[in-house]
């Protein structure tokens, strides 16, 4: 039978005895809990939810690192008809104080740790404390029969990194993400795999991943936070098959050199990496590391969903770093500037996977309507399209910078700068330029014991890119800094660049 409510993709023709998640942040390490004990502890939470007799799509807050509390209390509140909004425990206070208000939330399900982090005015549920606010007293056990949606009806909310200004609420109903999950699993008969999952759950990446080894009725292994020795080993200890990380994730984790010469990697079947561009040289290194693991280059959105992309129907290979051939189920275009068709240009999608809408509330601005007239959600993001129809991320269009009249996708040049042998990452940024308007700055992290000098990387630049995309300036850092979504963090490398020019001119 398929499923009607997102909180509810089990699979009950299958053994429900079976070791569903295996907890590696709980009180004590490891927790498990099987497929019965998930769908159950996912139904009391329902049940203390029926209890206070809430307007059905009241939204409910979750401020939590990974644990499996926070996936019952996320499958536990759609199933009971009302709205998810999962809280990014990184943001600044005034930030999750601005996304619990720009909601509405009525309750908010947190840890201990992000408990003062919750404002007085509401209720929360302690997921470890033993208290009247403890999650234990909360939950009342017993069987539970979701309700079933309305069309449309919304079952989370997102917020956005707000790397760009306030976070946008991003509704995503039942329909959407059933039809995500579905799609994804296909005709596939993944339920002996082990999915590892380390990523943040207040973000899509490990959301549609959970829900995905729920319906395919595999073993999710669950990291609180990513922590790159921490990965390596959850990997080898539990033989885990399924991988999913932005492209970051998995540089961190290649630079445990040592870790990984005495690991044994040799399960991972399959790694998927998505939310952020991935170089050739991150490729290489991958495929170095785990030679016998298919690697999937990916992309999606919090709006759009992970289904966009896909193989090509005459199964032709895709090239290095293409995102794959447009899913057959996915209309996809590219428009340019004037909002014509083109080769490269912003890419433009419809799928039953794309959101609802913004949350719109009177705390913000009106946000801008992203739909164009005839349906197609507009995504920001610029592509490219070959002659084979395969697809290759250029780089957001609001990073895109003018100098002296040149259009640069910082992207196009981090992939040039981390194609030198001593260049391990880069990340550029603009500056403000008098005569120019902007100018990049490139931050380089270099390879071990690389001796590698500012003049040197502008040469480089000179030698085998346009001139004016070379850096003007150059600045070395041990590792480059990330944002909550474990993403390269622009906006701190923006501020840095600006105050450390300041002090240098």
């Amino acid at each position: 039978m398929d499923p009607t409510n997102l909180g509810d993709l089990f699979r009950r023709d299958f053994d429900f005895n079976q070791v569903a998640l295996i907890d590696l942040g709980g009180e004590s390490s490891p927790r498990e809990f099987t497929f019965a004990q998930l769908d159950a502890m996912a139904n009391a939470v329902a049940r203390g939810l029926e209890q206070l007799d809430l307007s059905p799509g009241t939204r409910i807050g979750i401020l939590s690192a990974n644990r499996a509390e926070f996936i019952a209390s996320y499958l536990g509140i759609m199933r009971a008809g009302l709205v998810a909004v999962p809280v990014n425990y990184k943001f600044p206070q005034k930030m999750i104080d601005f996304v619990l208000a720009d909601s509405g939330a009525q309750l908010v399900f947190c840890d201990a740790l992000r408990a003062p982090h919750i404002p007085s005015t509401l209720r929360k549920i302690v997921f470890n404390q033993n208290n009247s606010e403890g999650f234990d007293h909360f939950i009342n056990p017993g069987p539970y029969c979701s309700v079933i949606p309305k069309p449309d009806q919304i079952a989370m909310i997102l917020y956005t990194s707000g790397s760009s200004g306030q976070p946008k609420g991003v509704m995503l109903t039942h329909q959407s993400h059933i039809w995500v999950a579905k799609t994804r699993l296909g005709k596939n008969n993944w339920s002996k795999h082990r999915f590892l999952i380390a990523a943040p759950m207040y973000h899509m990446n490990a959301l549609a991943l959970t829900k995905l080894a729920i319906l395919a009725h595999a073993q999710m292994i669950l990291l609180p936070q990513f922590n790159a020795k921490e990965y390596i080993q959850a990997t080898e200890k539990y033989r885990c098959t399924w991988l999913t990380a932005v492209p970051p994730m998995i540089a961190m984790m290649l630079q445990e050199t040592e870790l990984l010469k005495r690991s044994d990697l040799s399960s991972v079947e399959f790694l998927r990496m998505g939310s952020a561009p991935i170089s050739p040289k991150l490729l290489e290194a991958i495929h170095q590391a785990l030679p016998n693991t298919k690697v999937t280059n990916a992309f999606g959105t919090t709006e759009g969903g992970p289904v966009v992309f896909g193989a090509h129907p005459k199964e032709l290979e895709q090239p290095t770093i293409s995102v794959g051939y447009a899913h057959p189920e996915v209309s996809l275009r590219l428009v340019d500037e004037n909002n014509l068709p083109a080769n490269e240009g912003i890419l433009q999608m419809k799928s039953p996977g794309v959101m609802l809408g913004y949350h719109q509330s009177s705390l913000r601005d009106p946000i801008p309507n992203p739909f164009t007239p005839d349906g197609f959600y507009s995504t920001g993001d610029i592509f490219r399209k070959d002659e084979k129809d395969f697809y290759y991320f250029v780089g957001r269009s609001d990073d895109m910078f003018v100098c002296g009249g040149e259009n640069i996708y910082p992207t196009e040049v981090e992939r040039l700068l981390e194609s030198h042998p001593d260049i391990q990452a880069a990340a550029v940024v603009p500056v403000e330029d008098y005569i120019k308007g902007q100018k990049p700055v490139a931050y380089v992290v270099k390879n071990h014991n690389s001796m590698i000098t500012e003049s040197e990387v502008k040469d480089f630049c000179l030698a085998n890119g346009p001139a004016y995309q070379h850096p003007r300036w150059v600045i070395f850092l041990d590792a480059l800094p990330l944002a909550s979504t474990n993403k390269i963090d622009r906006v701190f490398l923006k501020n840095h660049a600006k105050n450390h020019l300041a002090t240098t001119d």
